[in-house]
C-alpha cells in the first residue's frame, strides 16, 4: 500500500469517527432538549402516551391553517394515518368519509393525518373532495404512528381511541369496516 492510499484510509477512519462522535452527542444532547423546551398544547409535562403526543400536536389543515390536535381531546376518534400514493389508503377514504358521517351524531370523528407534502395532500383533498379532517404530517407522521405501535412505518395505519383517551385498537393495512363499525359500537356501550 503506498502513502497515499494510507493517508486517504486515515482520513476516511477519522471522519468516521468524528462523524461518529457527533450523532452520539447529537443523540444525548436531543432528550435533553426536549425536556426543556416546553411542548404545546395540554399535554405540556405529561408522561408522553401515544395519546397525549397526538393531542400535543398542532398540524396545518390542507389550506394551510394550522390546527390543535388537541381539539379532539375527550371524544371518540378514528384517527388514519395515509398518504396519496398508497393505493389502499385512497381506496378506503370514501368508506371512511361514509363512517365519518354515520357517526357524527354520536360524536364518533374521523381524522385523517397525511404523510406527505402540503402541496401533495392539499391537491389530493381537493380533487378528492375529503369530508373529514385532513392534517398534514408529512414525515413525522410516520414517527407519530410508530408512537402507537405501527414498528413497520406501513399505511394505512388506524388507530381507535376511546373518550377516556385510551387506545381500544389499531389497523395495519386497509380496515375491514364491519370490524371497526363493530368496535365503533362496542365504545358506546
Amino acid at each position: 500500500m503506498n502513502k497515499q492510499t494510507l493517508f486517504t484510509f486515515a482520513g476516511i477512519a477519522v471522519l468516521a469517527g468524528a462523524l461518529g462522535a457527533y450523532v452520539g452527542v447529537r443523540t444525548k444532547q436531543e432528550p435533553a432538549l426536549a425536556a426543556t423546551t416546553p411542548a404545546a398544547g395540554p399535554a405540556a409535562g405529561a408522561a408522553g402516551t401515544p395519546v397525549e403526543s397526538l393531542f400535543a400536536e398542532t398540524m396545518n389543515d390542507p389550506a394551510g391553517k394550522a390546527q390543535a390536535l388537541s381539539q379532539w381531546k375527550g371524544k371518540p376518534l378514528v384517527v388514519n394515518f395515509w398518504a396519496p400514493w398508497c393505493p389502499p389508503c385512497v381506496e378506503e377514504m370514501p368508506e371512511l368519509a361514509d363512517v365519518a358521517r354515520e357517526h357524527s351524531a354520536k360524536n364518533i370523528n374521523v381524522i385523517g393525518i397525511g404523510i406527505d407534502s402540503p402541496t401533495n395532500i392539499a391537491e389530493f383533498a381537493t380533487k378528492f373532495k375529503i369530508t373529514y379532517p385532513i392534517y398534514v404530517a408529512g414525515i413525522s407522521g410516520t414517527d407519530l404512528s410508530r408512537k402507537f405501535g405501527n414498528t413497520a412505518g406501513g399505511l394505512p395505519y388506524t388507530v381507535l381511541i376511546g373518550a377516556d383517551g385510551l387506545v381500544k385498537k389499531t389497523y395495519l393495512g386497509r380496515i375491514k369496516f364491519d370490524e371497526l363499525k363493530a368496535d365503533l359500537a362496542a365504545l358506546k356501550s
